[in-house]
């Protein structure tokens, strides 16, 4: 395969299975320039001037570092330019620069601190023991097995941003509702309807609509959750606007839940592949665990990229990029280049150093909540080890059909001894 055969404007490239897609990988990262592609076609969209692809580790640090040269407030999370009203709703801190993205972070990351953080960590503890308990009394009430997804690692995530955030239990199943359709590409599971588009929208102004309400709420009586952080954080005098929490709390559902969802999911099916994997880190659950979370996150690349914008005419490495250009940060390749990661496609979770790019390169735009994401998915496999400890997968993984996330939406597992794990 050479970077001339692959497309990555072409949806089916993205449904391909992962080893041909890593394989695409490899080619792209050997070509010495920055591919071009077309843009994907989608009805009621003009096809825009096409995009490139940035696969090397090195050069995606450098995109990233450098918000000057490449922007991302001309659309981050989409190839083509979104209309006004789908930023409304997605873009928040993702899809904007500076000065605007430097106070936004600023107030959010109040909301994140390493403080406030830990103080979760028993909330997620808790969260992840009555999932785990859940899924297991549904397994034994039947032949055994569960899906993974569905059962597990879907809603331990969603769960803990719900708690939070201060949602009410029932308004929960909502935001489930409204997250799985914003993160379904174009997933006929999810997506049902012929206008995609009208579909995301409508999802993303569920979750706006629920957390203005609640925003709203907590102006009046702060409590002791994220929101009434973000409602009455300020910085230099500035707070947050309703639409700001709203578009930030839509982030969280995205962002939040994808990487640690798929993360759990893709570490699980890993291990299933390597026995050893599992067995090392079950018998050394705190000694293994700092380093195979950051693998697993690297392994699994849950992002498949963010879209930059070059601002000025510039070079990434020795190439030309023209001002205007829109540039693919592919994270899956450069979480494998072979010039910074021994035996790449080799899930190794003793992995150090791991200068992965799973939360985003390094840079303004690197994950707010990365160090929440690490301690829930260390949370969960330590609790999994504890509480199943003969989980297998007896099935193989249903891949989510999108080009934007690197998902499963299905993995059947049962507990050994079981018919099911027979």
């Amino acid at each position: 395969m050479t970077a001339s055969t692959v497309d990555l404007g072409d949806r089916e490239f993205w449904a391909a299975p992962w080893a041909r897609r890593l394989e695409a990988f490899a080619a792209m990262r050997a070509d010495p320039g920055l591919p071009w592609f077309a843009e994907p076609e989608v009805p009621g969209f003009e096809t825009g001037p096409g995009f490139r692809a940035v696969t090397r580790h090195a050069d995606v640090e450098h995109v990233s570092k450098h918000p000057d040269l490449f922007c991302s407030g001309q659309g981050a999370v989409s190839i083509l330019d979104l209309p006004a009203e789908a930023h409304q709703f997605f873009g928040s801190l993702i899809s904007m620069d500076a000065p605007r993205h430097t106070k936004i972070r600023r107030i959010a990351a109040q909301a994140f601190t390493p403080r406030r953080t830990e103080a979760l960590l028993d909330d997620v503890t808790r969260v992840t023991r009555s999932v785990i308990a859940s899924a297991s009394a549904k397994a034994r009430a039947g032949d055994g097995s569960f899906d993974l997804v569905a059962d597990l690692s879907a809603p331990v995530p969603l769960l803990i941003i719900c708690e939070m955030m201060g949602i009410p239990e029932s308004r929960r199943a909502e935001v489930f509702a409204h997250s799985n359709v914003i993160l379904a590409g174009d997933d006929p599971e999810y997506v049902t309807s012929d206008n995609p588009l009208a579909d995301y929208l409508t999802a993303g102004a569920g979750l706006a609509g629920l957390m203005t309400e609640l925003a709203a709420e907590r102006e009046a009586a702060p409590g002791d959750d994220v929101t009434s952080a973000l409602v009455h954080g300020t910085v230099d005098g500035e707070r947050l606007t309703p639409q700001e929490i709203a578009s930030f709390f839509i982030l969280l559902c995205v962002a939040g839940n994808e990487t640690t969802r798929n993360a759990i999911t893709h570490g699980v099916w890993g291990m299933h592949r390597d026995p050893a994997q599992w067995e090392t880190w079950a018998a050394d659950v705190d000694g293994v665990t700092p380093t195979a979370v950051d693998e697993i996150v690297r392994w699994a690349s849950p992002i498949n990229w963010m879209r930059r914008t070059a601002t000025v005419d510039t070079t990434v490495g020795d190439v030309p990029v023209a001002a205007g250009e829109k540039l693919l940060l592919v994270y899956g390749a450069a979480n494998r280049d072979d010039t910074v990661f021994a035996e790449p496609d080799r899930l190794d979770l003793r992995r150090s150093p791991n200068p992965h790019q799973g939360f985003g390169a390094h840079g303004p735009h690197f994950c707010l909540g990365a160090h929440l994401a690490r301690r829930e998915i260390a949370v969960v496999f330590r609790e999994l080890f504890a509480g199943m400890p003969d989980l297998r997968v007896i099935g193989e993984p249903d891949r989510l059909r999108s080009i934007f996330v690197n998902g499963i939406k299905h993995l059947p597992v049962a507990l050994e001894g079981t018919p099911a794990a027979r």
